[in-house]
């Protein structure tokens, strides 16, 4: 079992900079491929950034590529989402999850294909 806790959320005026962390325990951390994804108000959960076990390989969706940044402390267990120039449109539930990794360099966008998921943390964007 794995277990993600996700903290950093909150409300921020658009153009502004958040930082979540997904904080995992269980099973050893470094066999697990990492994403984070979304799920706004009347809409399906979508896919924003996703990491290796490693930390080496990332892939973003094309609306946050620019934008934000994904990364992990293999040492603490914690996967990062950096989120800068911040849009209304970005306000969601963000949750993070983990998905045994296939390779060193695997990384994974489809939700469906996770094994873990925390509670989510609400970032809302708005003046």
């Amino acid at each position: 079992q794995v277990q993600l806790v996700e903290s950093g959320g909150g409300l921020v005026q658009p153009g502004a900079s958040l930082r979540l962390s997904c904080a995992a325990s269980g099973r050893t951390f470094s066999t697990y491929a990492m994403g984070w994804f979304r799920q706004a108000p009347g809409k399906e959960r979508e896919f924003v950034a996703a990491i290796s076990t490693g930390g080496n390989w990332a892939y973003y969706d094309d609306s946050v590529s620019a934008r934000f940044t994904i990364s992990g402390d293999n040492a603490k267990n914690t996967v990062f989402l950096q989120m800068n120039s911040l849009k209304p449109e970005d306000t969601a539930i963000y949750s993070c999850a983990a998905v045994r990794a296939r390779s060193s360099s695997y990384t994974e966008k489809s939700a469906g294909e996770y094994d873990y998921w925390g509670q989510g943390t609400q970032v809302t964007v708005s003046s």
